[in-house]
């Protein structure tokens, strides 16, 4: 009996011995981000790839400051911490450690307040990760985005000439514009099947976490708008590339590559995506660019809004988005294809 006793117990130490030391959680990661439905305009949008985490507050609120409920990752810490009174007369940033103590992420967080719904493309940043170009306000506000998140997660090289969507300096006028040209897939987009990939820009966000599950639903189409939109305006120049591919790379010679560019006004405050911009019962309004075929330099256009029937509610978000490729969500199009657009403006009632 004692002789199976001291196996028992020598057994006891020798598992023990093997069992490895709990490893703490090397994440940093701000999961939510929660405040008061009654002080927002939209939904938070928490961006890994800027680390900024955008919020929408009516004027009462911004005026106010608000009180944010954090979640983080398992074991970390923030500061400040959740349920401090935040307000906004200087920057907010929020520093999340992990609880290995090893990583360590701050976050900016960024009112946006649009008043004003004409956009130049003037002013332009890079992402300090993947260094990629984006578009921001004159007060530096960020409220554009692209697929070029996507494209980094994809591998395109990471530098700004080399992302489909950039600044050029062949806008309208000789001013600065928006370029987006369609690219080749990469050696990890091609394992995925995805044998192109187009230039896109947005209000908005795109969201990486969707962006290699679910790649439609990654771009998070809208900025809060208030009143009503009569006409949707501005200028663009297109070239298509010189041969149309279907969504498997094989070329059809009948068809011939498009850009596309539109506005849709909805009901928020979730966001429609990829995969619900053109069908939603969210859609309250459409402008829609026709055509989009090549063009002999810039092209003005100034498209009405046609209504839906569905009544605005109080949460209302305006969408705007362009492609270098018209079924590029399907991932089909014409490599080369190269879109500018300048001046966009959202003319109200």
């Amino acid at each position: 009996m004692r002789f199976f006793l001291l196996i028992s117990m020598l057994s006891g130490l020798l598992v023990t011995g093997c069992i490895k030391k709990h490893l703490d959680n090397p994440e940093a990661d701000i999961l939510a981000f929660k405040l008061n439905p009654s002080e927002t305009t939209g939904n938070t949008i928490i961006d890994e790839s800027s680390k900024k985490i955008f919020i929408y507050l009516n004027s009462a609120a911004y005026e106010n400051g608000v009180t944010p409920i954090i979640e983080i990752s398992k074991g970390a810490s923030v500061s400040p911490a959740s349920g401090t009174h935040i307000t906004f007369d200087q920057p907010v940033y929020y520093t999340v450690t992990s609880e290995s103590g090893n990583n360590q992420k701050t976050y900016e967080v960024v009112v946006i307040r649009i008043g004003n719904w004409t956009f130049n493309f003037e002013d332009w940043e890079i992402n300090s990760d993947s260094q990629y170009e984006y578009p921001v306000e004159s007060d530096g506000t960020q409220i554009w985005s692209s697929g070029n998140p996507g494209a980094a997660l994809a591998g395109v090289n990471q530098s700004p000439g080399s992302y489909p969507t950039g600044s050029t300096a062949s806008g309208l006028n000789g001013t600065k514009g928006a370029k987006m040209t369609t690219l080749a897939g990469t050696a990890t987009s091609e394992i995925l099947g995805i044998h192109l990939i187009p230039g896109s820009i947005f209000l908005g966000d795109f969201n990486t976490m969707n962006a290699i599950l679910d790649p439609p639903t990654a771009t998070e189409f809208g900025q809060p708008y208030e009143g009503t939109p009569a006409r949707f305006t501005g200028y663009y120049k297109y070239t298509p590339g010189a041969s149309f591919q279907d969504e498997n790379g094989n070329a059809v010679p009948s068809e011939t590559d498009k850009c596309s560019i539109y506005a849709v006004f909805y009901n928020g405050p979730d966001r429609l995506n990829g995969s619900t911009i053109s069908t939603s019962p969210q859609i309250i309004a459409k402008a829609i660019v026709p055509n989009g075929s090549q063009t002999n330099g810039f092209i003005h256009f100034d498209i009405p809004f046609t209504f839906t029937g569905v009544s605005a509610g109080s949460n209302t978000q305006m969408a705007i988005v362009a492609s270098s490729s018209y079924e590029g969500v399907q991932y089909r199009g014409a490599i080369g294809s190269e879109l500018i657009i300048d001046s966009l403006r959202i003319i109200p009632e």
